[in-house]
């Protein structure tokens, strides 16, 4: 124990820079500084502060002119010209520990739930802005994974590492959706990031939403709306490094992530005041490409000879613009993940939670995960949920004549046992085999 903590103290004496790096404020251009300093402290992505009444933390964005721009992470109310910039060329880094679980954290790892310090674990740390790990080096997707929602475990289901994408509109319950599977699924750690969040919002998830039992397992990152946008972008970026860091002692990991679109906003303001040029709906080139370097870091472990592999599987909520499933965000990640559920605003005003159309969510790894008779289950409520969709209008309006086609009677017949069935309380739990007994049921 004690030759533990004496190599502790010694990395950690190892990793001190000695010299000290400082710079200068020449210019402050919308939401950023332009800071002076020595070139080997003027590092992209490095850590900086600026000295005053109340220091200004920021991070290193760009360069222009021979000046570093400087993206500040607190306001900029005391900043003033010539001020000194203590520079800090090192990468930030985070060492998690079982310690952070049932904790709340914000974009730099400090506790912000007023229950004490957080412990550092041992090693080196671990990069906040990471890479995915190498392709060929990873595991596979494991074995099914319970989610505790019928509608999922039967018509979406997920495997352990795999990553899926909630696409839904304001106010369609997908928050909700997002604390059914803290509770229930099957993982060993929950990692969850609130993006943008309502602050008024994040008690009500945190002490109603989620509740004691979903918080115990789970670190929860926060960065609410009102933050700057570089505080946004870093918690996602920290919400991935701590479930990277679980994933690689072994754990099998869920990162819930609302949302993949905030995120996006931060790295649009970013991108903009750093003068990217705009593309769609002002989104800049930058925020495509860092939308899979987040995404690809959740996902199977790489393998590693004698010791478990542990996975990280994720859902990301994607909060779709005016309802419309092909905004520009939504289509860039479909198209980077496994799959996507989808939830409409109009299963939610007639009543069906979670609002979710099984007609159009899609999990790729589906076919390998179900036996064969639970996809001929699947396959026969999907073809009867179908026949009622194509023909819906026609039935509500009273044109459609019973008796005049055998399956869409079939349909009708079965329509109020899959609604029953699709429908779930918050706090009602289903596992794979009582869903899939219940479907069976249902087309009984």
């Amino acid at each position: 124990m004690m030759t533990d903590v004496l190599a502790r103290i010694a990395d950690d004496i190892s990793s001190i820079e000695p010299r000290r790096f400082e710079g200068r404020v020449a210019g402050v251009n919308g939401l950023l500084i332009e800071a002076t300093g020595p070139a080997q402290a003027l590092v992209l992505g490095a850590r900086c502060a600026v000295e005053g009444p109340r220091p200004t933390r920021g991070e290193i964005v760009g360069f222009r002119n021979g000046r570093a721009l400087v993206l500040p992470f607190d306001t900029m109310d005391s900043i003033r010209p010539g001020a000194r910039v203590r520079l800090s060329p090192a990468r930030p880094s985070v060492r998690p520990t079982r310690a952070w679980l049932g904790r709340v954290i914000d974009a730099f790892g400090q506790p912000i739930d007023g229950l004490g310090p957080l412990p550092d674990g041992p090693g080196e740390g671990r990069a906040v802005r990471g890479d995915p790990p190498p392709a060929h080096a990873r595991a596979r997707v494991g074995a099914r994974m319970d989610l505790g929602v019928r509608a999922l475990n039967t018509f979406a289901a997920c495997c352990r590492g795999q990553r899926m994408g909630i696409f839904a509109g304001s106010g369609v319950g997908k928050s909700v959706l997002l604390s059914m599977l803290a509770r229930n699924a099957a993982a060993d750690v929950i990692v969850i990031g609130l993006i943008g969040e309502r602050g008024r919002e994040v008690r009500e998830f945190l002490e109603e939403t989620l509740g004691p039992e979903g918080l115990a397992r789970a670190v929860v990152v926060v960065a609410t709306s009102d933050e700057p946008a570089a505080r946004r972008r870093l918690a996602a970026y920290l919400a991935a490094a701590i479930a990277e860091h679980f994933r690689d002692v072994g754990d099998d990991v869920l990162l819930l992530f609302d949302s993949v679109t905030r995120f996006a906003m931060a790295g649009r303001e970013i991108g903009l005041a750093a003068g990217e040029p705009p593309t769609t709906k002002g989104y800049t080139p930058s925020v495509f490409a860092e939308l899979p370097r987040l995404l690809e870091r959740a996902g199977p472990g790489p393998e590693r000879p004698g010791q478990k592999t542990g996975s990280i599987t994720g859902l990301f909520t994607v909060l779709v613009d005016g309802d419309d499933h092909n905004e520009p965000i939504a289509d860039a990640v479909r198209g980077i993940l496994d799959g996507h559920i989808v939830m409409e605003r109009a299963i939610a005003e007639r009543g069906r939670y979670p609002a979710i159309n099984v007609l159009k969510s899609i999990s790729r790894t589906m076919p390998m995960c179900h036996a064969p008779h639970e996809m001929a289950l699947v396959t026969a409520a999907r073809r009867a949920l179908s026949a009622y969709a194509d023909m819906e209008e026609l039935i509500r309006i009273g044109a459609y004549k019973p008796g005049a086609s055998a399956e869409l009677d079939e349909a009708i017949r079965l329509r109020p046992a899959l609604e029953a069935f699709l429908n779930q309380g918050r706090d009602e739990v289903s596992s794979i085999e009582e869903s899939f007994a219940a479907l069976e049921g249902a087309l009984r």
